[in-house]
């Protein structure tokens, strides 16, 4: 049945998808990114701390030796007392020494992490589920092709880094043996010479390794999380509702648009056309309202609906082609109309106001009075 699910996943992710995965905890990892990291602190462990540290441990040992004959311990409570001071004495030397070591090694392993670029932490990871530790999925997981891959990256891994140590190693005992410069006093440094040239080459390849391991992984989990087409729809039907809600709802705002034009139309006191596009109804009340107000406003079918309402209660329509779009695009319904238009507006009413008043007079501007709509 798992494998006809993914016969039929064959379409990209979605961000929602990925963002989802991400929440759950589920984001691509590669082991190889903190093997590399590991082996790279002890690269800078062995270039630029050992030289310093290694006498400064040599030394400290040598003080702790040196002083062993006439360390006094005494009896009862005062012998712990002084077991404990030379416990301290050899806890903080060793402590000043490897905690340079130690703060490496633990960068390295943050770094690790924080270059895969997905940092996240998920509670979900960790908590206790019955699925996680039935027989048949583990023993799944195991003979899995991820499984298999992970195997053969130890086993090549092993191969290479055992071909070159042996080497290394051989080259290194070669030149003890053959060279005549090589003295007990030299051959620390030496062997340190070829262990530094063995991890230079260890950590050129795990670099490679973690490299294409991280472009695996990547690509193991896109693949992963590919959808159907039909989750691609159940998702968009979570996300933007049913089609059939979503167009019943669209219906209701429409059925409450025309009421409000029914209502709120006949109280308008100019209507501003396109002339057909957009219809904007304008209500001013000299007195009550200190600027114009938007009382209804539509497009299309809406702005006939307009129109055809105001036709009926003797509305005056005006076209302003220029302010009606605008005040299509700016004005809020049941809300004054911005400041940068109250002077056209206010030219606009001024001149149906006389009409009213059986002033005969030229339309503003840029305006026409339409007569039959």
């Amino acid at each position: 049945m798992a494998e006809e699910d993914k016969e039929y996943k064959t379409e990209d992710p979605t961000p929602r998808k990925l963002k989802q995965a991400r929440e759950k905890g589920d984001v691509p990892s590669s082991r190889e990114v903190g093997n590399m990291m590991s082996v790279l602190s002890l690269f800078l462990v062995a270039i630029f701390f050992l030289p310093q540290l290694g006498p400064m441990l040599l030394g400290t040992l040598r003080r702790i030796f040196e002083n062993a004959g006439q360390v006094y311990i005494g009896q009862d409570t005062q012998g712990i007392h002084d077991v404990g001071q030379v416990t301290m004495e050899l806890s903080g030397g060793l402590a000043a020494v490897l905690a340079p070591v130690a703060a490496t090694m633990v960068l390295a392993a943050i770094a690790g992490v924080l270059i895969q670029g997905e940092v996240v932490v998920a509670v979900k990871r960790i908590t206790p589920e019955m699925n996680k530790i039935s027989p048949i999925a583990g023993f799944k997981k195991i003979f899995s092709i991820n499984s298999f891959v992970e195997f053969l990256k130890s086993v090549a891994k092993v191969l290479i880094v055992g071909s070159i140590s042996i080497y290394i190693a051989q080259l290194a005992v070669r030149g003890i043996w053959q060279s005549e410069q090589v003295t007990p006093e030299t051959v620390l440094p030496y062997i340190g010479h070829y262990a530094s040239i063995l991890l230079i080459i260890v950590t050129f390849l795990l670099v490679v390794i973690a490299i294409a391991d991280v472009m695996w992984k990547r690509f193991q989990w896109m693949k992963k999380q590919r959808m159907s087409i039909q989750d691609i729809k159940d998702e968009h039907k979570n996300t933007e509702g049913d089609p059939l809600i979503r167009a019943k709802r669209a219906e209701m705002r429409r059925r409450r648009a025309q009421q409000r034009i029914t209502t709120a139309v006949p109280t308008a006191t100019v209507i501003l056309t396109n002339p057909t596009h957009f219809a904007v109804a304008l209500r001013y009340d000299n007195g009550v309202d200190k600027a114009p107000v938007c009382v209804a406003k539509g497009a299309d079918l809406m702005a006939a609906q307009i129109r055809k309402v105001a036709r009926d209660h003797d509305v005056p329509v005006v076209e302003n082609k220029p302010l009606a779009r605008a005040l299509h695009d700016v004005a809020e319904i049941d809300a004054e109309i911005p400041f940068e238009h109250w002077q056209t507006v206010a030219e606009i009413i001024g001149y149906v106001m006389d009409l009213k008043r059986n002033l005969n007079r030229t339309a503003p501007l840029g305006s026409s009075l339409r007569l039959f709509d």
